[in-house]
């Protein structure tokens, strides 16, 4: 090779790149419409699609938020038991097709419902359940919903090794904080159930969301992954991004899967080319933050 012009030095490069194996964790983003409140067809048309999404070898599998109810008004009858047998039917499931599922659901809590993610691994063992923190102020089905406390992190297995993974679930996304608490509890990929329009065209809000979460990515060192209900009910554009700034995938209007392929080996090189951010943090500072009173 040391002999040979530049341009076919670059080419030999670009061939031995691709021979090597690059680790890389296959997401598929649901991005559909949910069948109003309707639990069990929703339940049908959510394992439809994650048996499709197993077959084009996803490993994980995120729903759009609050996917039992379709995102609507509800009653009480809409809230599940945290082990109900929809519950249950997608860990089975995961299991079955060595799949790891972000299941999204009206959660029955002793405080109130709450708007809940369950994730499954691919040997269907439930390895994180969180509750969306930020809870839409402006009506139902958010206003009739209790808050989570907490952001949690945890090892998920997989295919390419254990990757770290939190969620958020909206509104939460738009709180620089969440992403941030995320991040300092280890995550490295970030997965985010949506229910909204996330590219207004003609508006201010045009882009502006998706922009919004690509700089939540670079912000905090992770990988960002988020599924919306596709048209009518909202406008799609699912959509990941690495932290260096790369989009990793942004889908369209369109009923169906948007795949996401997350190269790990990316992402960790970035993540630890940028470390030494986290030592310039002036945390002794940041109080105000915390508090509801303002400067």
């Amino acid at each position: 090779m040391e002999d040979a012009p530049p341009e076919a030095r670059r080419i030999q490069a670009g061939a031995a790149d691709l021979s090597e194996e690059t680790p890389t964790l296959k997401l598929a983003l649901l991005q559909l419409v949910a069948c109003g409140r309707d639990r069990a067809a929703n339940l049908a048309k959510g394992e439809r699609h994650c048996r499709e999404a197993a077959a084009r070898g996803a490993e994980l599998a995120l729903f759009p938020e609050l996917w039992s109810a379709g995102y609507q008004p509800f009653d009480d009858s809409d809230a599940l038991e945290p082990d109900s047998a929809f519950v249950r039917h997608l860990s089975a499931l995961a299991r079955e097709l060595g799949l790891a599922i972000a299941l999204t659901f009206l959660e029955r809590t002793a405080r109130g419902p709450r708007n809940a993610l369950a994730l499954f691994d691919r040997h269907g063992v439930e390895v994180l359940r969180y509750a969306k923190v930020h809870l839409c102020p402006w009506g139902p089905p958010d206003s009739d919903c209790v808050p989570g406390d907490a952001f949690p992190v945890c090892p998920l297995d997989t295919r390419a090794g254990p990757v770290q993974v939190g969620a958020m679930i909206c509104f939460d996304r738009e709180f620089p904080e969440a992403a941030k608490l995320l991040s300092l509890n280890g995550a490295e990929l970030i997965v985010t159930p949506n229910s909204c329009k996330l590219n207004e065209r003609g508006t201010v809000l045009a882009d502006l969301r998706l922009a919004q979460f690509r700089a939540r990515a670079f912000e905090n060192l992770v990988a960002v992954a988020m599924a919306n209900y596709a048209a009518p009910q909202h406008d799609g554009h699912s959509a990941a991004y690495y932290p260096d700034g790369g989009t990793i995938v942004v889908g369209d209007e369109r009923e169906g899967i948007v795949m996401a392929e997350l190269d790990l080996a990316r992402l960790r090189a970035f993540r630890s080319q940028e470390a030494g951010r986290d030592a310039a943090r002036r945390p002794e500072l940041y109080g105000p933050i915390a508090s509801r009173v303002r400067l």
